[in-house]
């Protein structure tokens, strides 16, 4: 069985809140036998991988960890939902500033997603790409770990090395970033002549955002020069 499925099956456990001898009798197996297939000590066979799906109404993919999704889906592009499409999810409920800063970096994002686009380079895109991504995993983690009954075996990793494992990955990320550009720079002039920027250039071609990014820059470097 691989690595996934003792997590998963104790996190399905944990989040219904039941017991393990409480699961064991549903699963129509022994306590003992639940306790070495959640700390993956033993392997189960399909049959039970599917008895297990029934229970918890997820899919076999869900349970093996081959899809996040519960369903089992697989999420493709045009399944992402724009970043408002559904937007009433994050209603205004009192301070303004939540929405305000989702605002400001959603919009800033666009000028940033938009000059990769015109740098057509897969080893920039993936990058910086995986910078983002751990930057909104690591706060995440940090508004999960709020409320101690939140099962950590959503994740793979433990929380005492989740968020520092994830500031080396963006490290390296920036690294590799950094290191991609100087090649970038050094080999197409065209390139680098598009990316000329300037308050005026920016106001110019991203009319809509613009002023977004330029609050964000100052918002940032307020807190650095804090």
């Amino acid at each position: 069985m691989n690595a996934d499925f003792p997590r998963i099956l104790t996190l399905l456990r944990k989040e219904r809140g039941i017991s393990q001898k409480h699961a064991a009798a549903e699963l129509n197996i022994s306590q003992a036998l639940l306790s070495h297939y959640e700390k993956g000590i033993r392997e189960c066979g399909l049959e039970f991988v599917v008895r297990t799906a029934d229970f918890y109404s997820v899919s076999c993919d869900y349970l093996l960890g081959r899809s996040p999704e519960r369903t089992g889906a697989k999420l493709s592009f045009d399944d992402i939902p724009e970043a408002d499409a559904q937007g009433k999810e994050n209603t205004l409920r009192g301070s303004i500033l939540p929405t305000l800063n989702k605002k400001l970096i959603f919009n800033a994002l666009n000028i940033v997603f938009d000059m990769l686009l015109t740098i057509n380079d897969k080893e920039l895109t993936t990058e910086i790409s995986n910078f983002l991504n751990l930057s909104v995993y690591r706060s995440f983690r940090i508004l999960y770990g709020i409320n101690a009954k939140n099962e950590q075996t959503l994740f793979t990793v433990s929380p005492r090395l989740g968020q520092a494992k994830a500031l080396a990955a963006m490290t390296i990320c920036e690294a590799i970033s950094t290191n991609r550009t100087s090649a970038i720079k050094s080999s197409s002039s065209a390139i680098t002549d598009k990316l000329y920027i300037t308050t005026e250039t920016l106001a110019k071609d991203y009319p809509l955002f613009s002023s977004s990014l330029l609050n964000l820059i100052k918002n940032s470097e307020n807190v650095l020069n804090k």
